[in-house]
């Protein structure tokens, strides 16, 4: 597919995740020729710099990015993309002068994209101010609008800016971006079940006992405080990342990898998850808040020590959830999900746990016990897929052990892509496959929506754990079996069956 020249459009350009992610992903695009002859990125910020420092401050947001990998003469030739717009977006003259800027069409292409990367309580304001200035007006280019997560506070929230965001844009033009969607490993999950025809018949109820996805972070709120007591874990990370990683798990096969198959199967999904009522959250959901403790042997504060956090603070930076997909392919199979900040370690993975073997077979040998299979992925920091399975061991006697089939994501030799590499892209493409479509943000907001009003109504208590460990013991009532439990290690786990196990 040809990608037309575009003139991206930055809003929060000086901000963390344009220093981190965005300015380095476009280097890399432009430094492998996947951006088009004649593109543009234009930054607006408040601060007052010119061309010149504009760039200055590129090269260093990317070079710290890249370290060794950083080519200067790349960034020379990618430095001639790059353009300052000095504004206040709360000031009608950002928008009007930006309006007269972009019309200097032989330096900037009229295919505009707008990237907002900006607190979600400036989405309407920018967006209005766009409109005003008749920038969303395809009368030369086409126009598309990128917008971070999170989308909305809650389901009520997310339909007022839907309805907002609707009066200027139809719903091909919004690019409502999860960054998880665009990481090869999350994708792959797609590749490994679609194109792998032994897996199918095996992938349903009938095998498959329960279903982890675990997003841990060894790192606290850091200078976050104000932004993440208003939102904690349930919203930052289970609401978005961690329910687009379930329902790529879950759905049935697309009719193609056209974006609206992909995403017609990924809304059935959440359309079938068994709702939640108020009444039941205690048995579905567990949260809690991390104490003092240690990480890597060093001391770190409690989250009610941070900056910027109330002494009486109940925010939860621990969430675990448990899901019932009320299909023919996964009735009465769990699905547990948890994130948390300062877990013992970093870690984003996929655990498939099968149900246990019958050991009538082996009744009258010395085994003592019988794993279950596992098919494990690891999303980051280890990308890899392995499935586990029981073998005998060397020897006179019925002795076994647990071999891991590797078939890992990247080899060695291989280069790691960013999320935000490939969705800038898609962008630029049209293509919205790894995109949310309106009806996907919806029905993930009426999963949690429940949860979260229960625990705004329970202010008294939150339950902790210690910073450096895996979370609170009490989320163990929230599985269906004794035989469950967290899988915290994408290497193999010594037997925890019992031969009577039923």
């Amino acid at each position: 597919m040809a990608v037309e020249p575009c003139t991206y459009v930055f809003f929060g350009a000086t901000g963390n995740l344009s220093r981190l992610r965005l300015m380095p992903a476009l280097y890399r695009l432009d430094a492998g020729n996947h951006l088009p002859p004649g593109s543009r990125v234009l930054a607006i910020g408040r601060r007052p710099w010119d061309q010149a420092k504009w760039r200055s401050e590129a090269k260093t947001m990317i070079e710290a990015n890249l370290g060794a990998d950083f080519d200067d003469a790349a960034f020379q030739r990618f430095s001639q993309r790059l353009h300052y717009h000095r504004g206040d977006i709360t000031d009608a003259e950002c928008f009007s002068t930006l309006a007269e800027t972009l019309k200097q069409t032989d330096q900037f292409p009229q295919n505009l994209a707008f990237y907002l990367s900006i607190s979600p309580s400036e989405f309407g304001p920018v967006l209005d101010a766009l409109n005003q200035y008749q920038l969303f007006a395809e009368n030369y280019g086409w126009r598309r609008v990128v917008v971070e997560k999170p989308f909305g506070y809650d389901l009520e929230s997310a339909n007022v800016l839907q309805k907002r965001i609707g009066r200027y844009l139809n719903e091909e033009q919004i690019y409502r971006i999860d960054h998880y969607l665009g990481k090869g490993t999350v994708q792959n999950i797609l590749v490994f079940r679609f194109a792998n025809v032994m897996l199918e018949p095996i992938w349903n109820r009938n095998y498959i006992d329960h279903v982890q996805i675990t997003h841990s972070e060894q790192i606290g709120i850091g200078e976050r405080g104000e932004y993440y007591d208003g939102a904690g874990a349930m919203r930052d990370m289970l609401q978005s990342h961690l329910l687009q990683m379930f329902t790529l798990v879950a759905m049935e096969p697309p009719v193609c990898m056209e974006a609206e198959s992909l995403r017609d199967e990924k809304v059935k999904v959440l359309k079938a998850v068994r709702p939640i009522t108020k009444e039941s959250v205690h048995s579905h959901a567990f949260r809690a808040q991390y104490a003092k403790g240690r990480i890597n042997g060093d001391l770190v504060n409690g989250y009610l020590q941070e900056p910027n956090i109330p002494a009486n603070s109940v925010t939860e930076t621990y969430a675990a959830l448990k899901l019932y997909v009320d299909n023919w392919r996964w009735r009465g199979v769990p699905f547990y999900l948890r994130t948390g900040k300062r877990l013992e370690k970093a870690q984003s993975a996929i655990s498939i746990c099968f149900k246990h073997p019958p050991l009538e077979f082996f009744r009258d040998t010395r085994m003592q016990c019988l794993n279950p299979n596992w098919v494990l992925l690891g999303i980051q920091p280890e990308e890899c897929l392995r499935i586990e399975m029981t073998i005998k061991e060397p020897g006179l006697e019925m002795n076994t052990r647990i071999s891991s089939l590797e078939a890992s994501f990247r080899q060695k030799d291989e280069k790691a892509v960013d999320a935000y590499e490939d969705l800038l892209l898609d962008v630029l493409l049209g293509d919205r496959s790894l995109f949310l479509r309106f009806d996907e943000v919806e029905y993930a907001w009426r999963i949690v929506d429940p949860i979260l009003q229960r625990w705004a109504d329970e202010r008294d208590y939150i339950a902790t754990y210690p910073a450096g460990s895996w979370g609170p013991e009490g989320c163990r009532r929230l599985f269906d079996k004794e035989s469950q439990s967290w899988r915290s290690s994408l290497l193999p786990e010594e037997c925890k069956f019992n031969a009577d196990y039923d």
